[in-house]
């Protein structure tokens, strides 16, 4: 199988896609205007998480370990919310919208990867 890879690459990209797009009917905040933004806003997504979230982690660090994880939530919320500004297409309004629409997509992306892959 030599590009099993880019097999589960297009797969996860899918998947997570949808996941969006669910949340985005789920959560009272969070737009995403079609499957084709969807599909631009993970990829967004996981860029931000990439290059900016090192750094949002490494200088919360502190807050994070004075709460016992629980500013990693408004974390993983303030990157879902940067990568919507450089999304067309994608808008998170408000701090309870990325927070709550960031845990319900990891929640939501996890699911759907799990029943995926589960039967390889």
């Amino acid at each position: 199988m030599p590009h099993y890879w880019l097999t589960h690459w297009i797969v996860n990209w899918l998947l997570s896609a949808v996941a969006l797009l669910v949340v985005a009917q789920i959560i009272r905040g969070i737009e995403v205007r079609g499957f084709g933004a969807a599909l631009i806003a993970t990829v967004m997504i996981g860029l931000v998480d990439v290059f900016i979230g090192p750094i949002v982690r490494f200088f919360s660090f502190p807050f994070v370990v004075l709460t016992l994880g629980l500013f990693r939530f408004l974390v993983n919320g303030l990157l879902l919310k940067i990568a919507s500004m450089f999304t067309p297409g994608f808008r998170v309004d408000g701090c309870l919208a990325a927070v709550l629409g960031s845990l319900v997509l990891t929640v939501l992306s996890t699911i759907l990867h799990s029943f995926a892959w589960a039967s390889l």
